[in-house]
């Protein structure tokens, strides 16, 4: 059975994360009046990029290779230590929290590696931007989940996202609250979402994520957008176990009530990205410290 969960379990990470794009991507046409593209576009968009041919610079190395790989492989492995629709995750441990903020960094420093083994200083700029973003977002992140294990006395992820997530809410609803508020602004950091960064545009002086992977084309350029939306999803995942409570019933239930929950943030993801604008680069280091303080305040509310 645990097997068969496992199954389950990748097989919704790595086929269900492109519809969460499309879903964004299709609410965001909605709330500007377009008909927009459809929900399957991201599938499209990958299985064109599969049958091309992949061009190499000369100036490259196999780092600039290893980068999709790296954030498709740390996505994946990342995404065994968060439950979706079981109670406990395919991969559970005390400490597995610290593994699965590493692993994306992991996946990120090969990122921008590959960015800057092609020698390009578009690629470059994006690359530094990554990297002090991350680290402006690491402590949020850590802040947040704080909040949870001081509530839970739990330091697996699976402790801290249980069925009884109601009743985390009615103890401590102003610490929950705000640790929920402070992981959804580092999932669009991390994610390089607006208002962090513009995942349409492709204009390389306020690109982020977009502009590391310029130089990559067809098979490698969809491995680094398919571990892109593995990410979104998997980090979504997490959101949405602390917000949303899981039924007690069969597994079929949960795992429909945990999609539908997933689309539904993917459609709270889309309105605030058509609500917003992108920030300027000066203002994202405040909006990032303002997510941490939100957590630490968190943490004082439940210590006073």
């Amino acid at each position: 059975m645990r097997l068969l969960e496992a199954a389950l379990h990748l097989a919704v990470v790595l086929l269900a994360s492109p519809l969460l794009l499309g879903v964004i991507q299709r609410t965001k046409a909605r709330m500007a009046g377009r008909r927009g593209a459809p929900l399957l576009q991201p599938y499209y968009d990958l299985a064109k990029l599969l049958r091309k041919d992949v061009v190499l610079s000369r100036t490259t190395t196999w780092v600039f290779v290893a980068g999709p790989a790296a954030s498709v492989a740390t996505a994946v492995v990342a995404s065994l230590l968060v439950p979706f629709g079981e109670r406990v995750a395919p991969l559970a441990f005390a400490g597995d929290l610290i593994l699965f903020a590493y692993l994306f960094g992991l996946g990120r420093f090969f990122t921008i590696a590959a960015a800057l083994d092609t020698g390009s200083s578009f690629e470059g700029m994006g690359g530094a931007r990554e990297a002090t973003f991350s680290a402006l977002a690491e402590p949020a992140l850590f802040l947040a989940l704080l909040v949870l294990v001081s509530l839970r006395r739990s330091l697996s992820l699976s402790g801290l996202v249980g069925d009884d997530t109601h009743v985390l809410w009615a103890a401590a609803v102003a610490p929950v609250a705000l640790a929920c508020l402070s992981l959804f602004v580092v999932l669009l950091a991390e994610n390089s979402r607006i208002p962090f960064d513009d995942p349409a545009t492709h204009l390389e002086l306020t690109m982020i994520h977009e502009v590391m992977v310029l130089d990559h084309s067809g098979p490698l350029l969809g491995a680094a957008l398919w571990g892109a939306a593995q990410k979104l999803f998997v980090q979504s995942a997490l959101l949405v176990r602390i917000l949303v409570p899981l039924p007690d019933g069969p597994a079929p239930l949960r795992w429909a009530c945990f999609l539908a929950a997933v689309l539904a943030l993917g459609v709270g993801i889309g309105l605030v990205e058509s609500t917003m604008a992108r920030l300027r680069l000066r203002q994202i280091p405040m909006l990032l410290i303002t997510a941490s303080l939100l957590s630490a305040f968190g943490i004082v509310l439940l210590v006073r």
